[in-house]
């Protein structure tokens, strides 16, 4: 069920952005954007600002790792929404939708290295279980990972846990293929800001 504060509360500069960037277009302002700016002090901005920093700033980990990493969180979480609009993007940013789908179908047979593979699984026990090892941590670094590609990895996982279960439990609407595309477009060139 939709939660009703996703469609009241904001100001004008909000309400004239969702406006103009239905105009250009062509679709709605994704709920997950819009969320960012119902109280933007209490949430949105730090929000905003933590995910930006997880998904664009500096890493050895790509974008397109990164972003394959949110929509394997975000399947992990079955968060429909997330997984639609991370999936997208990270398939433009691999320029290989075949690669994303075949990493949320079986990510031991997927055809990716073994450091993103050993990652994704440990973030998927994290998800699944709210949980890890030091065996599991020993795993991930055995497979090549850094330490610091092991905090940017944490980091990525924690700003999607949070997005999913808020898309879940505020009703994020789904939105068409061509919805997804545009927004992955958008995050590809502007990212979380």
């Amino acid at each position: 069920m939709r939660l009703d504060i996703l469609n009241h509360g904001y100001g004008r500069g909000a309400k004239l952005l969702f406006a103009v960037v239905r105009v250009f277009s062509g679709h709605p302002m994704p709920d997950a954007a819009r969320l960012v700016f119902y109280r933007p002090g209490f949430y949105g901005d730090v929000a905003k600002a933590f995910t930006h920093e997880a998904m664009r700033g500096p890493s050895a980990w790509t974008v397109a790792e990164r972003e394959l990493m949110a929509a394997y969180i975000s399947k992990v979480n079955d968060s429909a929404f997330c997984v639609s609009a991370h999936s997208a993007t990270a398939g433009q940013a691999y320029q290989d939708g075949a690669k994303v789908q075949a990493v949320l179908a079986d990510v031991d047979s997927a055809p990716i290295g073994e450091p993103l593979r050993a990652t994704l699984r440990m973030l998927g026990k994290l998800t699944r279980e709210a949980d890890v090892s030091a065996e599991d941590m020993r795993e991930v670094l055995a497979a090549g990972v850094s330490r610091q590609q092991v905090r940017d990895a944490l980091a990525v996982c924690a700003a999607f846990n949070t997005t999913g279960r808020l898309g879940d439990a505020l009703g994020f609407e789904l939105l068409s293929t061509e919805g997804f595309a545009a927004g992955a477009k958008y995050l590809l060139k502007r990212g979380y800001r």
